[in-house]
């Protein structure tokens, strides 16, 4: 035992160091919120409740390409898939469980029409699985309800990159000029 080890046993300094932070935080004001009545936004960013995107027409964006279920790695997302009358593959159900999920956004990452995506929504439990049990009707409401409009145009503004605004020459930097072998 050396000789800083002894002079903390001895005069107990980690103890009086926590007593010290107790004394001090004891009269300050608690930042405690009290849930139902005092509500926070969620911040921006924020993966809450799954949505499946609309088009402006209304119809779903989903193609059916199985790309979201193959890469989530809790295999919570499950797409049933028909054959159009032009030969187009059609969403016949589009199912997510809710309590399997893992919340990671790999999905939306993975989907390349944008047609997936993890609202801010957070107040979303209940006394049984099936309403946790996410359909394809279920899905599109829940974009309806928490996405559509100016909202979804947001998002899609914010988390969709790159964009064609987003290639091009930086200004101040040097271009070469085409040159013609002489």
């Amino acid at each position: 035992m050396t000789f800083n080890e002894l002079t903390k046993r001895i005069f107990m300094t980690e103890i009086l160091k926590g007593m010290a932070l107790t004394l001090k935080t004891m009269f300050t004001k608690p930042v405690t919120r009290q849930y139902p009545e005092e509500k926070r936004e969620a911040l921006p960013g924020f993966r809450g409740l799954h949505a499946l995107v609309r088009k402006s027409d209304s119809s779903l964006r989903c193609v059916g390409c199985g790309l979201c279920a193959a890469i989530c790695p809790s295999r919570c997302i499950s797409i049933y898939t028909s054959e159009g009358v032009d030969h187009t593959k059609v969403v016949d159900r589009y199912e997510v469980e809710v309590l399997k999920c893992l919340f990671c956004g790999f999905c939306v990452e993975a989907c390349p029409f944008g047609a997936v995506v993890l609202t801010e929504h957070f107040e979303y439990s209940d006394y049984s699985r099936e309403a946790l049990f996410m359909t394809k009707e279920k899905l599109l409401n829940n974009w309806d309800k928490f996405m559509a409009g100016k909202k979804g145009e947001q998002y899609f503004e914010k988390y969709w990159r790159p964009l064609a605004e987003d290639f091009g020459t930086p200004e101040n930097q040097p271009v070469l000029k085409n040159r013609r072998a002489d």
